[in-house]
């Protein structure tokens, strides 16, 4: 369930990626780690190396770094790696620039060879086989940002925040997000372990769970102290929209003075959607999400809807799992019309990632720009703090108590009753 906007499409197309990688879909790219292969020429104190199988590229203008190093380095590793007559000049090739994009310290930004690349485009496109649970990177672990619903991960006992160290016995320190999913993934109905550590335990657990075709739902709606439309929204996908209006207008011909957004655990989806919601919302025009690229230059996003629910009393429910376009649509709300939050601190996804294809069919993708809040407040990394911090225990979901729910529906009844 990887989501993604088509920015543009030239003989390099581009793809906009809008928010975090997923452990149902996401290839694996290339490991490896090394600079930008360049074609210079050597100092004097460096051999002249003929490579063989790798043709073309001139070292741009604007590159500062001494080349001949790397050409040194790869000469060394040619000559006296004990691999090196099993490993071909053009794997070299891939792994230097995957150490390229690791260069930078953003697990967002990685390189894909041209198998791999292959299998991320038919994998965004498709049902996997996978556990059902969205993965992040956060202070250089690999972690559960959120078990979607009625998923292998969720029914194991998987939570936000949880920290994987090893899959099928084997550590996975050092490993991408990408490299990780791909060991995660596999063929419905077979199993894979993992072993997770969490907040608060002495040491680690296991967890073995059988794979599916996982099928994300997109919206549930029920009616709460009987004139409160509680919405629970998974994820930002095409539909998103549409089912959104559905569960709203039975809402409203039920009675529905008042509306419980419900979006822990959705890790995000369509930038679109996200946007288009917020019109719902708030005056046509305003701002739901500012873009800044690397140049200092900013994409403005507005709202074009219809502000059918301007004035209808909403409070929004978040958690560690809320991410990406959830931490979007939430934020704007909040700034837009001082909608109140309820729950715990979201995670913090707020850049955009972009995959440009390259000649030989691998692709980059690269993280091109930070979201704002329409008040200028970064969202990656800084997340969303809630008005009201309500937690949610181990031992309120063993007894199917939901105190943040509870706390949205109070605060939401005083806004109904002003």
């Amino acid at each position: 369930m990887e989501e993604q906007n088509r920015e543009r499409t030239s003989t390099r197309p581009r793809i906009r990626v809008v928010f975090v990688v997923t452990a149902l879909v996401l290839a694996v790219g290339v490991a490896g780690g090394a600079y930008y292969l360049g074609f210079s020429r050597g100092s004097a104190q460096t051999k002249n190396i003929s490579i063989q199988g790798i043709s073309g590229g001139e070292t741009p203008s604007n590159v500062s770094a001494d080349f001949s190093l790397f050409w040194q380095a790869w000469n060394e590793l040619k000559s006296k790696q004990i691999n090196s007559k099993n490993t071909d000049d053009q794997n070299m090739l891939y792994g230097a620039i995957s150490g390229l994009a690791g260069a930078f310290g953003d697990p967002y930004t990685v390189f894909f060879n041209p198998k791999d690349a292959d299998k991320f485009n038919s994998d965004i496109q498709g049902s996997f086989g996978g556990i059902g649970a969205e993965l992040g990177s956060k202070d250089h672990q690999i972690i559960i940002i959120a078990p979607l619903k009625n998923t292998p991960a969720e029914r194991a006992g998987l939570k936000p925040q949880d920290a994987i160290l090893e899959v099928d016995g084997v550590s996975i320190a050092g490993l991408t997000i990408d490299q990780t999913v791909q060991k995660i993934r596999g063929d419905a109905g077979t199993k894979v372990t993992l072993t997770i550590m969490r907040d608060g335990w002495d040491s680690s657990k296991k967890f073995e769970i059988t794979r599916e075709i996982i099928n994300v739902p997109t919206v549930d709606w029920s009616m709460k102290n009987g004139d409160v439309i509680y919405l629970q929204l998974y994820n930002f996908n095409a539909q998103a929209e549409s089912l959104f209006y559905n569960a709203m207008l039975n809402g409203l011909m039920k009675g529905g003075k008042g509306l419980v957004l419900d979006l822990r655990n959705n890790p995000g989806g369509y930038l679109d959607e996200a946007v288009n919601l917020a019109g719902w919302f708030v005056d046509r025009g305003s701002v739901v999400v500012k873009e800044r690229y690397a140049d200092g230059h900013e994409q403005v996003l507005r709202t074009n809807g219809n502000q059918a629910l301007k004035g209808f009393p909403v409070v929004v429910l978040v958690n560690e799992g809320s991410a990406s376009a959830s931490e979007i649509l939430a934020g704007a709300l909040r700034v837009d019309r001082g909608i109140k939050l309820v729950g715990v601190k979201t995670f913090g996804k707020g850049t955009v990632q972009e995959v440009d294809s390259l000649k030989d069919g691998s692709t980059l993708k690269i993280t091109t720009a930070n979201w704002l809040l329409p008040d200028g407040t970064l969202i990656d990394k800084n997340g969303l703090n809630p008005d009201y911090e309500v937690k949610l225990t181990d031992d309120d979901i063993k007894a199917k108590r939901d105190p943040q729910l509870d706390k949205a529906l109070e605060v939401l009844r005083a806004e109904i009753n002003k």
